[in-house]
């Protein structure tokens, strides 16, 4: 079992802003995303592929939400200003088009945000029979708020993280294959083309929802929880690229990212395949008091996922406690008494 190469789940969303601080501030107070994990500032050395051959600086924020998810990996230029996309992404457009977000009470969600003067939606029912809706951040990134199915510490009415990502693709059956085959992510929940009421836009698409379900592999497989990718294909094969003539790290959606453990065993998974790493730290690259192992691979039409094999992580930084999970063992699951240490850095402005 040890040696498995094996994806426990979305560790984050990489989400390029212009002001890291006013994000993160409406990210905690929308989406509780209030745990730094690390708060780091340098220079993206290893991303020079995505950013026109310049080493950028910039800073890095990864935020979780402790009921459950992915957090956002929450990143700003700092030598650059961050360039947004010069027309909103259309549903279908070539890219992270949306971030899934889970609540244990859809409909509830949907009147506390419209009570404190959020923008949403309507409620709508998805084809799985389930409430949903849509709603946007001020800076125009689109969120989907679903019913939440795995959860690691949540109150009745909570929103947990990231559980998913809305992705469009030109090819359907050759990106499923990469989806399933590639990243594991085997359970086809749904394969449905027309126009559909619960989605944002009238247009002729089809949508495959694919799922994994959380499995007590990995140190924060609790925490991270289910995944769901849905693939959305424009019918009429009018799909741009969203980042096309932008770098990574502009302002949008710049990754998904998933947990990883034997990341040497995914690459070669991978290679076999015909799809290689397009970055790879090698060893252990340092984010803050944080450290592990990070890769980036190219979806069919080069939507960047990245694959992070966590090596250090803060558990209580008020008392500099830190744990090795090479030494501990990558495939055990942490107790819940010490994941519910990280809370502790909780952020409550």
């Amino acid at each position: 079992m040890s040696t498995l190469p094996y994806l426990t789940g979305i560790q984050q969303a990489g989400i390029g802003v212009a002001d890291l601080d006013v994000s993160w501030k409406w990210y905690r107070k929308v989406f509780d995303m209030r745990v730094p994990v690390f708060d780091d500032a340098g220079v993206a050395e290893l991303m020079t592929r995505y950013t026109n051959g310049i080493p950028e600086e910039r800073r890095a924020v990864l935020a979780l939400n402790m009921a459950g998810g992915g957090g956002f990996e929450i990143w700003q230029y700092t030598s650059r200003l961050p360039v947004p996309p010069a027309n909103p992404p259309r549903l279908g457009d070539l890219g992270i088009y949306a971030l899934k977000m889970k609540a244990k009470n859809v409909p509830a969600f949907h009147e506390t945000l419209a009570a404190e003067g959020i923008a949403t939606g309507a409620l709508v029912e998805d084809p799985l029979a389930e409430r949903t809706f849509w709603m946007k951040d001020p800076w125009g990134q689109r969120f989907q708020l679903v019913h939440g199915q795995s959860w690691f510490d949540a109150k009745p009415l909570a929103v947990g993280g990231v559980c998913g990502a809305v992705v469009g693709v030109s090819d359907m059956d050759r990106s499923v294959a990469f989806y399933t085959q590639v990243l594991g992510l085997r359970e086809i929940v749904y394969d449905r083309t027309g126009v559909f009421a619960d989605l944002p836009e009238a247009t002729e698409v089809r949508r495959v929802l694919l799922r994994k379900v959380g499995e007590n592999f990995g140190a924060f497989s609790k925490l991270l929880g289910n995944v769901r990718v849905e693939l959305i294909q424009r019918m009429d094969g009018s799909g741009q690229r969203i980042f096309e003539g932008r770098c990574w790290g502009d302002r949008g959606f710049i990754h998904l990212c998933f947990d990883a453990i034997n990341l040497e065993g995914l690459k070669n998974r991978a290679e076999s395949m015909g799809h290689s790493f397009t970055v790879d730290s090698a060893d252990t690259f340092q984010m803050g008091k944080a450290g592990g192992r990070f890769a980036y691979l190219e979806d069919p039409d080069g939507t960047l996922l990245e694959l992070v094999e966590t090596h250090k992580v803060p558990i209580l930084k008020s008392l500099g406690l830190y744990l090795d999970l090479r030494k501990r063992g990558m495939y055990k699951v942490l107790p819940d008494w010490m994941v519910r240490l990280m809370g502790w850095s909780k952020r409550n402005d």
